[in-house]
């Protein structure tokens, strides 16, 4: 087998080593307009992901938290400094929207593996797989910026907490109309099962 036709099959191996993301799409739907401005107003906040501690205590578990997610980390973002910046601006971003980071972990998980770049068959990008449309709805319409890890991130903590605020709390229907399986057992199921290995 010569040297070409050896690399061609190692990277299909390797594709398909690669668990599949379960990305959906997100349905664009009629929001209020005290819905909408919220949401923009929470995207547009360029504020930098830095955390803010009330007392010691406080700290030492978000270092804590840092440390043991960083090494679960590991295999999925190999560099260090990239690992961290991820888990801090995820960290930061998930409290900003009053989510528990371990649910955006597994989220995350399920939606695009920790591939930043991902791309999902709809057309939803980055981390937490937003839909472009969004772009038109609460930001600037710039949808490359959507493989931007904070901005990823905020649009997809934000959009994932009005989802939870439109059911009410229920955490089931929120997951499926974030995927746009609403009803359906599977997608929530998973990101449930994956938030179970980032608590």
């Amino acid at each position: 087998m010569n040297a070409l036709r050896r690399r061609t099959l190692a990277a299909l191996l390797l594709a398909l080593a690669v668990p599949a993301a379960l990305a959906g799409n997100q349905k664009e739907e009629a929001l209020a307009d005290s819905v909408r401005l919220a949401l923009s107003n929470a995207i547009k906040d360029a504020t930098p992901p830095t955390p803010a501690f009330r007392n010691p205590s406080d700290q030492a578990q978000y270092r804590n938290w840092l440390e043991t997610m960083s090494h679960r980390l590991q295999r999925k973002l190999p560099d260090r400094q990239t690992r961290n910046e991820f888990l801090a601006t995820a960290w930061y971003e998930a409290r900003r929207a009053g989510l528990d980071p371990g649910l955006v972990l597994g989220l995350i998980q399920v939606e695009s593996a920790y591939r930043k770049y991902a791309v999902s068959i709809a057309g939803a990008r980055g981390y937490m797989q937003v839909m472009p449309f969004w772009t038109n709805v609460i930001g600037d319409r710039d949808r490359r910026a959507l493989f931007d890890m904070q901005t990823n991130l905020r649009y997809g903590c934000s959009i994932l907490r009005m989802y939870i605020d439109m059911e009410a709390g229920n955490l089931f229907l929120a997951l499926g109309r974030y995927n746009g399986s609403r009803g359906k057992p599977e997608y929530p199921n998973a990101v449930l099962k994956a938030w179970n290995n980032w608590k």
